[in-house]
Order: structure tokens, then C-alpha cells, then sequence
């Protein structure tokens, strides 16, 4: 059995040796700009913000995200003047044309950038006095026994 191992590891590293030769090639890469890039920075109409289907309730969200990345708007659902205003100011923000229209590409930047920001502002875990708030794991009656404890413990040794 071992010389079997044995004989096809041996076939298995001379039919690779090719590979092994193989290194960073000297030829150009041929590099293009990705399609979502270009329609980003199309100028955006009523009609591209048409295409979207934005319903009411996606307005709402549009107006949301654009309040986490820190461009504050009403919250109601509807494009008004004020909210085209808002929109003008991220895509100038963004090197966009500044129509206060939004197209598909500019649509979905909007969200993951939303996304990323509520991640970046989310606290890893809740802390009390330099200490993480529970343990991981520890939870149920046991759980709630060693957190009285704890409260009734680390109140007569802080005193």
C-alpha cells in the first residue's frame, strides 16, 4: 500500500512540473473598466430613475441611506425639492453628474455604501465599564444566576 502512495505522489509531482515553471507573466493584461462603472457616471434623467421602479417604500429607503451616508432629508417617500437637492449633493460628492436623479449603477452604489457605513458604525459588542456586557454563550437560568452573583459579588469587593 505505501509503495502505491508512494508511486502516485512520484506521478502525481513529475506530471505537475509544468506548473512549477510556470511564473508571472510578462505579457500585458488587457484591462477594461467594469460596465457598472461606466453607467455610474452616465448623467441620470427621470427617465433612468423611472427604470428603477423606485415605489414609494423605496423612496423612503433611498431617503434613509442618504441620511446614514450624512446627507439629512425628510423621510417621506416622495422626491421633492428638497430631496433632488440632497441627491445633487452625494452625486457631486461622488464626481457623479448632479442631476438629483438617480440611474441603476448610482442606485446600488448608494446601497452598499449605506450598508457599509451602518456596518462601520455598528459597536462590535455593547461594553459596561470596560467589561463586554455577557459572556457569549452563557445564557438561560445559568446565566441569570451568574449575573446575580456577579451583581451582588462585585458590589461588596467595589464598596
Amino acid at each position: 500500500m505505501r509503495g502505491l502512495i508512494l508511486a502516485l505522489s512520484i506521478i502525481a509531482m513529475v506530471d505537475s512540473a509544468h506548473l512549477a515553471e510556470a511564473g508571472l507573466s510578462s505579457k500585458p493584461r488587457e484591462t477594461s473598466a467594469p460596465a457598472t462603472t461606466t453607467m455610474a457616471t452616465d448623467a441620470a434623467s427621470q427617465e433612468t430613475e423611472d427604470q428603477i421602479g423606485l415605489t414609494r417604500a423605496k423612496r423612503r429607503d433611498v431617503q434613509r441611506r442618504l441620511s446614514s451616508l450624512g446627507f439629512e432629508t425628510k423621510v417621506n417617500g416622495k422626491f421633492d425639492e428638497s430631496t433632488r437637492a440632497v441627491i445633487a449633493r452625494w452625486q457631486e460628492e461622488r464626481g457623479y453628474p448632479a442631476t438629483g436623479f438617480l440611474n441603476a449603477a448610482q442606485h446600488k452604489e448608494m446601497a452598499s455604501a449605506a450598508a457599509e457605513a451602518r456596518r462601520a458604525d455598528r459597536p462590535s459588542r455593547r461594553r459596561v465599564a470596560g467589561r463586554p456586557r455577557s459572556s457569549p454563550g452563557v445564557g438561560g437560568p445559568i446565566g441569570a444566576i451568574g449575573g446575580a452573583m456577579h451583581r451582588v459579588v462585585g458590589g461588596i469587593f467595589r464598596r
